[in-house]
């Protein structure tokens, strides 16, 4: 016997059209349609149901002329969110009685027959909304994620994001590219973040790691041969959640052999091209490139936001000489004074200019310096420290805003950084649906602790250093740059790769400046350095985070708007109840046992 299954109109033994599917060429067939009751009217005897599912809605009206009066009762008494089967005809609309807002608008069922085949209760939350009526509480439609997944908002993100997933690897595919599927338990090799770990049975004490990316598996796999890999890998992380993150997550992984990082942008810039285009919106390549320390001292960050400009100026000059305490007392200790020219700036009033202080003073800035001119006249703090030609020195026209931070980059870069992204929120600096990607590259191989002077590394141990800079490894390690890069859009990072190393001594050498000892390397990286020692062509790649790139083409204003079943900001899953309590049996078939982290002892 063959099993029938759905084809792209919906057909199935049950149905012979989705219900959002029926347009104007269907009138006169036919029909029987599978669906939700979304709302439903009567009319005095003549009852109409807005049926739906994944395509759409459809009116179905149930005429006293073409049913029975049993039908017309169950039709009338159906609850809403019920499961029902129609068998009718479709049939014109008249034009007074069309939808323009429903693509089935123009056409209608009148029902033959109805059986509910569902009943439902009352919905906890509600699936159909009036125009502009607010959505439940966002964790009570997590807790009920089941209805929350008919919202058609919803079913249009999750079938974009699946259509997203199918151009990713049909791009992908036609590059050449192999979908190989890595290990989901692993070793536990901490990237930075924690790892999320799962108990042994058979090998009690022993535990596997869930993957914070498939990072050394898809490296093992350029030396093992397979020069040109992807995966659409599932990927945890144990970390404090935001908007934009969950401890679970998809990212588009991809990985070549004998590249360099040329070769990676036309594959990166391809792929988004074509997601876009899946998407909607047509981009232009390639895309404009920036030096990490460019982004940094123009923007205060390595992902801007090129839709405006507030670009970011050094004014230490302007401030050395003068009788500023504040100024004089960064610049002497190695500080500076860098500001932002805000033109029209002056029409922010003074609780708007103090709400920019506060997002500064958050990021660790002491606070605000500032400027204002009037004419001729100027105003502000620091005004009088100025003397003549601080206009000209820096460029402010009648009536501009600046605002400085006196203090050392690491604390001014971030502080700035949130100034300028709010003044473009508040003086609606963006406008229109500009797509501003960008290419961030060249950035250090090493951050170095403010205290210990310890290093760390920017992206991962696995980076390669620049082949100009690798003399600078044993003079001046935390200067060498990496060959590695970022692709940001309007702000916001989708993702970021590297040329790995791909030599064993200097890898070796890496761990040591990062503080891991030959032995702690064997421990946690061997089966790494053991693949290198085997012969390792020269390898990097790029990983996008899918989700991020599914929230920015569906429009929606969280991750969680994209994944069907997210989890809070909490890392709780609210439909099921997780992470839950175990049952004591099973932890000690884990050996594992129960501690009170609330005893004093």
């Amino acid at each position: 016997m063959t099993e029938s299954v759905s084809g792209e109109d919906g057909a199935t033994t049950l149905r012979t059209h989705r219900c959002g599917s029926l347009r104007s060429a269907n009138v006169g067939a036919a029909v029987r349609l599978g669906g939700w009751v979304h709302g439903k009217r009567n009319l005095g005897g003549l009852v109409f149901l807005d049926l739906r599912d994944r395509d759409g809605l459809v009116q179905v009206s149930f005429d006293p002329a073409l049913v029975d009066e049993s039908t017309r009762d169950l039709a009338a008494s159906v609850g809403k969110e019920s499961v029902v089967l129609v068998e009718g005809d479709v049939v014109a609309r008249p034009p007074a009685g069309r939808n323009p807002e429903l693509a089935t608008g123009e056409v209608e069922v009148k029902a033959r027959s109805l059986r509910v085949i569902g009943p439902a209760v009352t919905p906890a939350i509600p699936v159909a909304r009036a125009k502009g009526e607010a959505l439940p509480a966002e964790e009570l439609r997590l807790r009920h994620r089941y209805l929350d997944l008919r919202r058609p908002e919803l079913q249009h993100n999750l079938i974009l994001r699946h259509r997203l997933m199918q151009t990713t690897r049909q791009f992908l595919g036609a590059q050449g590219f192999l979908e190989i599927e890595t290990p989901i338990l692993t070793k536990p090799t901490p990237e930075g973040a924690r790892d999320y770990l799962v108990p042994s049975r058979v090998h009690p004490g022993a535990f596997y790691a869930l993957p914070q990316s498939p990072q050394l598996y898809k490296q093992l796999l350029m030396v093992s041969g397979f020069d040109r890999y992807f995966q659409i890998a599932r990927c945890f992380r144990d970390e404090d959640l935001r908007a934009d993150r969950q401890p679970e997550f998809t990212q588009i992984d991809i990985e070549a052999s004998f590249v360099g990082p040329e070769d990676i942008y036309r594959v990166a810039e391809g792929l988004i091209v074509a997601l876009w285009k899946e998407g909607g919106r047509d981009i232009a390549r390639p895309f404009p490139r920036m030096r990490y320390e460019d982004a940094m001292e123009r923007y205060g960050c390595d992902r801007p936001d090129l839709r405006y400009g507030l670009e970011l100026f050094d004014a230490t000059e302007l401030f050395r000489s003068t009788d500023l305490g504040i100024a004089r007392a960064a610049i002497d200790a190695g500080g500076r004074v860098r500001g932002v020219r805000v033109p029209g700036g002056g029409a922010l009033s003074r609780k708007q200019v103090d709400e920019l202080e506060v997002l500064a003073k958050g990021a660790g800035a002491g606070g605000l310096l500032r400027l204002k001119r009037d004419g001729a006249q100027w105003s502000g703090p620091v005004a009088k420290y100025l003397g003549a030609g601080a206009a000209e020195q820096i460029g402010m026209a009648d009536g501009d805003l600046a605002l400085f931070v006196a203090a050392p980059d690491r604390i001014a870069n971030p502080a700035l950084d949130r100034v300028r992204q709010e003044l473009a929120r508040v003086m609606q600096l963006v406008r229109g649906e500009a797509l501003c990607f960008l290419w961030v590259t060249d950035f250090p191989l090493f951050e170095r602790d403010a205290d210990s002077g310890a290093l760390g590394a920017v992206h991962h141990p696995f980076t390669s250093p620049h082949e100009d800079d690798l003399a600078m490894l044993d003079t001046e390690p935390w200067r060498a740059r990496a060959q590695a890069y970022d692709v940001v859009l309007n702000g916001t990072e989708v993702g970021g790769g590297s040329i790995r190393i791909h030599d064993p001594e200097l890898q070796r050498r890496v761990f040591g400046l990062l503080g891991i000892d030959d032995a702690t390397a064997q421990r946690r990286f061997g089966f790494l350095l053991e693949g290198l020692r085997a012969g390792a062509p020269p390898h990097g790649g790029i990983a996008f985070g899918f989700d991020r790139i599914a929230m920015l083409l569906a429009g929606a204003p969280s991750l969680r708007d994209v994944i069907a079943y997210p989890k809070t900001t909490t890392a709780n899953a609210l439909f099921e109840g997780a992470p839950g309590a175990v049952p004591d049996e099973d932890l000690r078939e884990l050996r594992l046992r129960r501690v009170d982290t609330t005893s004093k002892e």
